[in-house]
């Protein structure tokens, strides 16, 4: 009697640069999670703009699996000042970790711009993104009423000071030969 072939886990998603292809698979993306508020071609193609060569103040991820966008994150700089600006997972891979793993990957671009502290808004009603920033050590400092239009939804403003101490190998002071 044959052994019944069992399916090999799928490998994780590889976390890389985004780039100006992945834009219509993200903006996809962005329009089914964020349906009331989804960024526009524009807005990416924008970001993406800052995020190159010399003097770049941003940095922006995709998750690809199987050569699908499943996730994607975006950092913006200003000096020792980070702001999440974005960070999506597809539903399908809600509860992998890959959220957690787009935000340390921009905790550590947060690092690399040595910022001393990142800031980012979260919808009041996104409970299970508050829990993952403050599983990383962000802290609640106050809202901004209205903040996602058309919806008229209020955002969390959330700050984490020292974003080196909370993923391991970023440390001040140490090397990180990643």
């Amino acid at each position: 009697m044959t052994e019944p072939a069992t399916a090999e886990p799928a490998p994780p998603a590889v976390l890389r640069e985004m780039r100006w292809w992945d834009v219509d698979p993200v903006l996809r993306m962005e329009r089914e999670l964020f349906p009331e508020d989804a960024w526009s071609r524009g807005m990416f193609w924008s970001e993406l703009a800052h995020a190159r060569g010399p003097g770049a103040t941003r940095r922006y991820l995709v998750a690809e699996e199987a050569g699908h966008v499943v996730g994607y994150a975006g950092l913006v700089t200003s000096g020792e000042q980070a702001d999440v600006q974005t960070i999506a997972v597809a539903r399908d891979h809600w509860g992998t970790g890959l959220g957690a793993r787009l935000l340390t990957e921009l905790l550590r671009a947060a690092t690399d711009f040595e910022c001393t502290e990142v800031l980012l808004e979260c919808r009041v009603d996104n409970t299970r993104a508050q829990r993952l920033y403050e599983r990383f050590g962000f802290e609640p400092i106050g809202f901004r009423r209205g903040y996602y239009q058309p919806g008229n939804v209020d955002a969390l403003v959330m700050r984490l000071t020292d974003p080196s101490t909370s993923v391991p190998g970023t440390e001040r002071g140490t090397e990180n030969h990643g």
